[in-house]
């Protein structure tokens, strides 16, 4: 890290989204959700740490009960580069044929949602369903994966607010920020 502070970050980053925007955006992909389900009582799993925030404020915006779990797996471990994945917490509620909502905050390379996702269908999900707060533009994704709700579209630069983290600072910001190219 160097020596640098979340100030100096933002002080050379980028306001990408503020919170008006990323609630709005919350708040559609609630009725989507709502929408899709059709009352369907779903396992919602929230990806620590970077989805929690994010998770909190979509739970609230869907219109039907939902089972909550979480798992946590992560390839920064405090970084900004990624590396193989490392689990620290697999979800203990039952997923045989059940919808799982998978929410996170960023869909960047996909590496951590695919294996995310095949877990999930492995435990024998009907279907996962990935809500995320950011889509990265750019071409790098794991191929096939895909958000079925996304919040905002955010550049291929390294972003973080709103639950997204600069080497573990800064998750509490209200806005989503984007550091200089």
């Amino acid at each position: 890290m160097s020596g640098l502070t979340l100030t100096h970050a933002l002080e050379t980053a980028e306001l990408i989204h503020d919170r008006t925007v990323i609630e709005a955006a919350i708040a559609r992909m609630g009725a989507q959700i709502t929408q899709t389900l059709d009352g369907e009582r779903a396992l919602f799993l929230t990806v620590l740490h970077g989805g929690l925030i994010f998770a909190g404020s979509l739970a609230l915006s869907i219109g039907c009960d939902l089972q909550f779990d979480y798992v946590h797996a992560t390839r920064y471990r405090g970084g900004t580069q990624g590396m193989a994945l490392q689990w620290l917490r697999r979800p203990e509620a039952t997923m045989r044929e059940r919808s799982v909502i998978l929410a996170d905050d960023i869909l960047d390379e996909g590496r951590t949602l695919a294996a995310l996702r095949d877990a999930c269908m492995a435990g024998g999900a009907r279907r996962v369903l990935i809500a995320v707060l950011c889509e990265k533009r750019h071409t790098r994704r794991v191929p096939g994966l895909k958000a079925d709700f996304v919040g905002v579209q955010v550049p291929d630069r390294y972003v973080f607010g709103y639950g997204m983290d600069w080497y573990e600072q800064g998750r509490n910001l209200p806005g989503i920020y984007a550091l200089s190219e």
